[in-house]
């Protein structure tokens, strides 16, 4: 029993590894895409219009899978639907790299935000179910690091492979990360489990390992009527639409600028294929940091979302502005600017995420959050498509990037907006409310 206890002690800890190096897995397969946007345009002579459709209808997708996803594990569990979404998602990547036609790129965005939208909400639930209340600010900052880690290093990696191993072609490369895929399905299977009595249960984890009464992940069964009165909770509170709309405006900026740096790296700078990775990695290593800092800054010093949101936001605002105009040439401020907007859209990333299971009990926050994050995809939705029509190109072919930064910096300023209204002491009332409310009736 002592070697058991030992090798279960904080458990839950490398349940979070794991979650986070399967959606660094995820984030491979998006994000190979859009860094070889641009080179994939010029092979199928796209013009930006299309562009921005291809980035937007994939996260049209993922915003839809996004809600279904949240209720597919409330209701199945988090791991079965994991598994789905990462087995379509890899296939779809692979299939990516015989793509000829603009048609058929189309259809395969479709799949791979279908494929990865069912992916966010169970692993959210997941660690949701295996963290105690007091420590999900961290664990959900730690898992949003996923998000700076792999575009950090995904850029370098993707165009490295296809730079010594594929003479600068990209296509073998979309074949390539089917490995990754099997094994975050291997990962999965031998290690995941939806909750902490469910891996005791098989005799996998002992009873006392260091798992606590409010981490017991036990989610009682909720009658048709509970459940009805569970959602209207969050469906009837005006702070769950605030902080929707936030959420929205910050995935906008996020995926914005995400989907077109390295489109306004190699037009607009003239980077060559492996300068590009270098520079599209960079505002991405500082983002580790700052996901980091800000679910720290929530959890012990603020002990509020609203705080660091404001932090991010305001300072969001002059640095994407003077990124779209800086001159040709002048690396040193481009790169300087690459950084700063690094750490200012991702300084609250974390911290926004563990503001719905802060809120909400866990018999409806993979819910809660499915739909949240559905509605706020629309904004990645969005974002790219609008961006794409600011793009100004010149009679030489030139593009210049300057208006679609103006447009990020005022999608900024609206979220500084939201989160100067957003109540979160009133949101947090209405939890405990709710969660006393379902002690009274077990």
């Amino acid at each position: 029993m002592s070697t058991i206890v030992k090798k279960a002690w904080g458990y839950r800890y490398a349940v979070l590894v794991i979650l986070w190096l399967v959606y660094i897995i995820n984030y491979f397969d998006r994000m190979a895409v859009l860094t070889f946007l641009p080179f994939i345009q010029k092979d199928l002579n796209l013009t930006p219009v299309e562009v921005g459709q291809l980035a937007s209808v994939f996260f049209f997708a993922y915003a839809a899978a996004q809600i279904s996803a949240g209720f597919l594990a409330d209701k199945f569990g988090a791991k079965k639907v994991m598994y789905v979404a990462i087995t379509v998602f890899t296939f779809v990547t692979a299939v990516t790299g015989m793509v000829k036609t603009f048609g058929q790129f189309l259809a395969l965005r479709i799949g791979l935000g279908l494929g990865e939208g069912h992916h966010f909400a169970p692993a959210i639930r997941a660690i949701n179910n295996w963290f105690p209340h007091k420590e999900r600010g961290r664990a959900v900052s730690f898992f949003a690091t996923s998000w700076a880690v792999a575009p950090a290093i995904v850029p370098v990696i993707v165009t490295s492979i296809s730079i010594y191993f594929f003479s600068g072609n990209w296509r073998p490369v979309f074949y390539v990360l089917a490995i990754p895929g099997a094994i975050g399905i291997f990962l999965l299977w031998r290690f995941i489990a939806d909750s902490p009595k469910e891996m005791i249960a098989k005799g996998k984890l002992s009873k006392d390992q260091d798992i606590d009464g409010d981490n017991d992940s036990s989610v009682r069964k909720l009658s048709k009527e509970e459940k009805r009165k569970s959602y209207g909770v969050f469906m009837k509170d005006v702070n769950f639409y605030v902080f929707t709309l936030c959420l929205f405006c910050q995935l906008a900026v996020y995926w914005g600028t995400t989907t077109w740096l390295t489109s306004f790296l190699v037009t607009q700078h003239g980077l060559n294929l492996k300068e590009m990775g270098l520079f599209a990695s960079a505002p991405y290593i500082v983002a580790f940091f700052a996901m980091m800092l800000g679910g720290w800054l929530m959890d012990n010093v603020l002990h509020r979302m609203k705080p660091v949101a404001l932090i991010g936001y305001i300072c969001s605002i002059p640095v994407l502005w003077m990124l779209g105009a800086v001159e040709k040439g002048n690396t040193g401020l481009l790169l300087t600017l690459l950084l700063l907007v690094g750490f200012f859209v991702n300084l609250n990333f974390g911290s926004i995420y563990a503001y719905l299971p802060k809120l909400y009990p866990k018999e409806v926050v993979g819910s809660a959050t499915g739909l949240a994050n559905g509605i706020g995809q629309m904004g990645a939705f969005v974002s790219p498509l609008v961006a794409g029509y600011l793009v100004k190109v010149g009679a030489n072919g030139a593009q210049d990037f300057s208006r679609v930064f103006i447009f990020f910096a005022i999608v900024s300023a609206v979220a500084a907006v939201c989160a100067i209204i957003l109540k979160e002491n009133k949101a947090n009332n209405v939890s405990v409310k709710l969660i006393n409310n379902e002690k009274s009736i077990s």
